[in-house]
């Protein structure tokens, strides 16, 4: 970790800034996924806690490998794009599968049209 000492004063703060909004984020969405009580209110908050928050974790390993380097360090903006096409995917197939479900075993936990407004 002795490259770590390396590592300028802006990069530092930048980094540590965008690791604790991306854990901060992702934190909220783990709450709230032990928070809610029905399934189709628990699916979106991890979703966008995951996206978002493993979005700012990526963007600080991006700048700390970057200044390290002394190059562009790129290949973190790949696993950027699987996670924020993935999770949405995921979200989707879940949601469409609990719906189904719901639906042929006469559920009451189906959400109604009154129920989105």
């Amino acid at each position: 970790m002795s490259h770590t000492l390396e590592l300028p004063l802006w990069a530092a703060i930048l980094v540590s800034v965008f690791l604790l909004a991306g854990s901060l984020i992702t934190m909220i969405g783990a709450i709230g996924l032990v928070r809610f009580k029905l399934f189709y209110e628990r699916i979106h908050a991890p979703t966008l806690g995951t996206t978002f928050g493993v979005g700012g974790i990526l963007i600080a390993s991006i700048i700390f490998f970057t200044v390290l380097q002394s190059r562009p360090v790129l290949h973190e903006l790949l696993i950027t794009a699987f996670v924020f096409v993935t999770t949405p995917v995921t979200l989707m197939l879940l949601t469409r599968a609990t719906m189904h479900r719901d639906k042929t075993d006469d559920s009451r936990q189906l959400p109604t049209s009154t129920d989105l407004y």
